[in-house]
């Protein structure tokens, strides 16, 4: 055995102390390493979340949506199966109002009338039975006892109200242009009456006329 300067003696060829503990400490961090990776990579994934679908928006265009048709109530009386109300789409005639309440009957005088007449909300339309005159078959709303035509420039206020589609306001303002411009002339002066149009024209025609 040799003996160093300090004269103490280590065995040749023994390790050191420090040499082993610093050893172990790295073989077990590198375990520890180990360990952790592998509960990191084996770790439970969750599932990827649902993508729930989007509600669809159905979109309807504006012209797909109908609007209900205006309506006309019609009083049919005279020689007619069932007299009564009837109520028809706008635009209707007179010959479907009569056909709504079942029909003419044998011996009425249909020549008088004007079938192809368009109807309007509120009419009273009697339908003659041969021999009763030579009237037109309708009787004004609102001017019981008269007959058409009305006569535009002869008419009373209750006359006007009478006419299919003419009501108070309409009335007073056809009486009121009558006073400021004097008598109508034409059926086509009707149109300078505030709230008359061509379609409000077309309907009036078989109704009124324009006396001198």
């Amino acid at each position: 055995m040799s003996e160093t300067s300090s004269g103490r003696g280590i065995r040749a060829g023994a390790p050191g102390i420090p040499v082993s503990r610093r050893g172990a400490s790295l073989v077990l961090g590198g375990a520890l390493v180990l360990v952790i990776g592998f509960a990191l990579w084996n770790r439970p994934q969750a599932p990827p979340a649902e993508s729930q679908p989007s509600p669809e928006v159905l979109v309807v265009p504006v012209s797909a949506v109908e609007t209900p048709p205006a309506l006309a109530t019609v009083h049919v009386s005279g020689a007619v199966a069932a007299p009564g109300l009837v109520v028809l789409p706008e635009g209707s005639r007179v010959a479907d109002a009569i056909a709504g309440v079942g029909g003419a009957l044998p011996g009425s005088e249909l020549r008088l009338i004007n079938l192809a007449a368009p109807v309007a909300d509120g009419m009273h339309l009697d339908v003659p039975w041969a021999g009763d005159g030579t009237g037109t078959g309708i009787a004004p709303s609102g001017a019981a006892g008269s007959g058409y035509p009305v006569d535009l420039n002869r008419a009373d206020h209750e006359a006007l109200t009478g006419i299919p589609g003419v009501g108070e306001v309409l009335a007073l303002r056809i009486a009121a242009h009558r006073e400021a411009h004097g008598p109508f002339t034409t059926m086509e002066d009707l149109l300078d009456v505030p709230g008359i149009g061509e379609g409000k024209l077309a309907g009036m025609r078989d109704y009124v006329e324009v006396g001198r």
